[in-house]
């Protein structure tokens, strides 16, 4: 797993940033189109493309795209 593809993923998931400011330092709740349900749809992303089962703690304790790709990174088996 690659952070690009990781980044490329995440943002296919988002309808109004462009994607071309997201970075690994992009505090992906400070993104306008942050909501719940973006959080669901993130949940479900990371399960369907890297098997990997995120709870709502962790991406609460996220702060930046880089430590949701460390932490779906520490979970792959």
């Amino acid at each position: 797993m690659e952070i690009q593809d990781f980044i490329a993923t995440f943002c296919d998931l988002l309808e109004e940033t462009d994607p071309a400011v997201v970075t690994v330092d992009t505090k992906f709740k400070e993104l306008g189109e942050w909501s719940s349900l973006l959080a669901l749809s993130l949940m479900a992303m990371v399960a369907e493309e890297y098997d990997v089962e995120l709870k709502g703690d962790d991406i609460r304790s996220a702060i930046t795209i880089q430590d949701l790709y460390n932490l779906v990174k520490s979970k792959l088996s």
